[in-house]
């Protein structure tokens, strides 16, 4: 039976240890995947230091990769062959954090919808940054009740609106201010303007990628400083992206719109505080794919073919800039204690092969 090397995660709290293990075949509309960079995520230090969505042990977790194809199943798309380049977003906390599903090995399971296409000119490191930063913003997008871009070719609507990205230099948060530029610049989009709060030495990076205002989080006025800016442009905030930060913070901005609005919404990343605000008029979400099979892979259907298109179209980049912690799966413990200390700007990768 052929094996490969995987980091196993033998307990709660425990550090990975590299072991070998089966490598299993695709079932059909799975794909069969030689991992070649896996990106770092803060839900890879709490999955493995608190044992969140794994119900027993030992196993192998990771969200973010990319690497080639090896084989493929059944009712897999034609485009999809040996030898395709993908990114790629783990299937494991869908599927009871099974191994076979995780990242953090040298060969992994993927539902074929979980899967980006890749041009050549992208490197793998780069490429494995893109999944979850991708997924993150696009979902909020949904959630929120936002079109995406190129699905209401109505003309005459009116631009009033500025969507706000909170978080802005993390790795959802630069993906979120790409997309949402994307918006801006859509005539059929109701965007008129990106907001991005980020910290002041990641200001102009976050400008870079297309924020028409960027503002400092640690500025003491900053909610009064967004606020301001809105009505100056002649515009309201009602939506908000929180990448990571204070919830409250958004809070406060919406707040200050929703006499007019009437209606607002948060689409939130972290997890929503049990002991949130609840403010009349304001819905804060909680962005996570459906738990229902058909519909979580028709949401990664979608999620990932935009990521396929724009990239290829040059549309988006890779954003923050990959840093490599260490070559072979012995650098993920390193990178993940890195990760824990706190980032700006920057995703961890390592080099699982090449």
């Amino acid at each position: 039976m052929a094996t490969h090397r995987a980091a196993i995660l033998p307990t709660k709290g425990a550090l990975f240890t590299i072991q070998a293990r089966p490598t299993p075949p695709p079932s059909p509309g799975e794909l069969l995947i030689a991992v070649k960079s896996i990106a770092l995520n803060p839900a890879d230090i709490i999955m493995r230091n608190t044992g969140l969505f794994i119900p027993s042990y030992p196993t192998v977790t990771g969200f973010d990769m990319a690497g080639l194809v090896l084989e493929v199943g059944e009712d897999v798309p034609s485009a999809f062959k040996p030898g395709t380049r993908v990114a790629a977003y783990s299937a494991s906390a869908w599927k009871g954090c099974n191994p076979d599903y995780g990242a953090f090995q040298e060969i992994c399971l993927v539902p074929w919808q979980h899967a980006a296409i890749l041009p050549q000119g992208i490197s793998w490191h780069h490429a494995a940054t893109l999944p979850v930063a991708v997924q993150v913003p696009l979902s909020a997008w949904d959630a929120m009740g936002i079109p995406r871009t190129g699905k209401d070719t109505a003309s005459g609507i009116e631009k009033r609106e500025a969507l706000l990205i909170w978080g802005a230099s993390s790795s959802v948060g630069t993906m979120g201010v790409q997309t949402a530029r994307i918006l801006r610049v859509d005539p059929s989009s109701f965007i008129a303007a990106v907001y991005a709060v980020a910290g002041a030495e990641n200001l102009n990076y976050v400008r870079s990628l297309g924020a028409d205002r960027v503002f400092d989080y640690k500025d003491p006025c900053v909610v009064d400083a967004i606020i301001s800016a809105a009505r100056q442009d002649g515009l309201v905030i009602k939506h908000c992206f929180l990448a990571t930060g204070d919830l409250a913070s958004c809070q406060a901005v919406l707040r200050g719109f929703i006499a007019k609005t009437k209606t607002a919404k948060i689409a939130s990343a972290p997890p929503v505080p049990s002991d949130a605000e609840v403010i009349e008029g304001l819905e804060t979400i909680f962005v996570m794919p459906s738990n229902a099979e058909e519909e979580r892979l028709e949401q990664f259907r979608s999620w990932m073919t935009w990521l396929s298109e724009n990239i290829e179209k040059g549309t988006i980049r890779p954003s923050p800039e990959p840093k490599v912690v260490g070559k072979g799966l012995e650098a993920i413990n390193e990178g993940l204690d890195e990760l824990a200390l706190g980032v700006s700007c920057t995703k961890l990768v390592v080099e699982v092969s090449w």
